[in-house]
């Protein structure tokens, strides 16, 4: 992690520089706005501490410039100021700064602050990336572009629900629904392994092909589980490695791959089959029309104790109003082709519960 600080106090500058360098960060110097720039133009910054108050480019300037240019990482900025006003913080929020740190400050505050950035950055950058290996599942089949943006959301709907359940009061990390935002695209990651005669067949599947299906579920899980082998403290690759595994697995123990019965299914991945259904109900699809939320309604509402688990299914109905807002942004969409009845999709054998 490499820090350009900014500053036209020379005692200001090598006092911050000697606290990050002990810290053991990488650390740039810059008097003034213009000279970072032109720091900026060879190093690889994550994280900029300028001063308001500056010669050539202030801090405030620094920050419009850098929010308006092109590039390659978004770069933290930390604006260290006297300003401590209302008027003045809106002023430095709406030039683009991300934290503040009053003058004078303690070695303390300031590794704190930038212990802050390094995590906000690290949050990110994971985003991207789940979200980028998630799409290469997607890229294959194509039946909605919309599906994971669609299903994370959904997802922490409930999510946040069930953690503001008093069942649940306590036992669930606050940041517990971000990780289910984050994690979720990644329920299907496991069909880049299944052959395209398969994936992308039109109509139903015969048995043997729809063994070849469910193993999506595993490759997803094998895939998640060597990457968290590698990084064993990453609890979002825990998360979504459980996600991919078991969320086909039903609350009464009917589902795959490893028939699983209620809270064997980590709830996460409860969290996820309940969202997955019902954003494959109300969309299109290669083999169906989009349904009505009252058709996704009824379908959840019976699985309730069989495919669903209760709780998630009560969160649900509490949030329903939510779940119809989000879905009546979807932008219209025609179905591909249509190889059925649209109204009897659901008991296909092609799936179990709508892909």
């Amino acid at each position: 992690m490499k820090i350009l600080v900014v500053d036209d106090d020379d005692i200001a500058l090598a006092i911050a520089g000697r606290i990050l360098e002990q810290a053991h960060y990488g650390v740039e110097l810059a008097r003034d706005g213009a000279e970072a720039l032109e720091v900026l133009r060879t190093q690889d910054i994550q994280i900029i501490i300028a001063d308001w108050n500056m010669p050539n480019m202030n801090g405030l300037e620094l920050c419009q410039h850098l929010r308006e240019a092109p590039t390659i990482r978004y770069i933290y900025i930390i604006l260290i100021t006297s300003r401590t006003g209302k008027d003045e913080m809106i002023q430095g929020l709406t030039a683009g700064a991300d934290e503040f740190i009053s003058k004078p400050f303690v070695p303390e505050e300031l590794l704190v602050r930038v212990r802050n950035a390094e995590r906000i950055l690290a949050l990110e950058t994971t985003s991207v990336m789940l979200f980028s290996l998630a799409r290469l599942a997607e890229w294959k089949d194509t039946d909605s572009e919309l599906h994971l943006e669609f299903i994370r959301i959904y997802a922490r709907v409930l999510a946040e629900q069930i953690v503001s359940d008093d069942t649940f009061h306590g036992t669930l990390p606050p940041q517990f629904a971000d990780m289910i935002f984050l994690t979720s695209p990644l329920h299907d990651i496991g069909k880049v392994g299944i052959p395209d005669y398969v994936l992308l067949k039109h109509g139903s599947l015969s048995d043997d092909e729809w063994q070849i299906m469910k193993r999506h579920t595993e490759i997803g899980a094998e895939t998640l589980n060597a990457c968290l082998k590698l990084n064993p403290g990453a609890e979002h690759l825990r998360i979504a490695r459980d996600i991919a595994w078991a969320h086909h697995e039903h609350w009464d123990g009917s589902g795959y791959p490893r028939r699983l019965k209620g809270e064997e299914i980590p709830l996460a991945a409860r969290i996820v089959a309940l969202a997955d259904v019902y954003d494959a109900v109300t969309q299109t699809r290669t083999y169906k029309a989009a349904l009505p939320h009252e058709t996704a309604r009824g379908i959840i509402v019976e699985g309730r104790g069989t495919h669903f688990d209760p709780q998630v299914v009560d969160a649900f109905l509490k949030v329903e109003e939510t779940f119809m807002q989000i879905r009546g942004k979807l932008p219209a969409a025609k179905p591909k082709s249509l190889t059925e009845d649209p109204t009897n999709f659901y008991n296909n054998q092609q799936v179990s519960y709508p892909e």
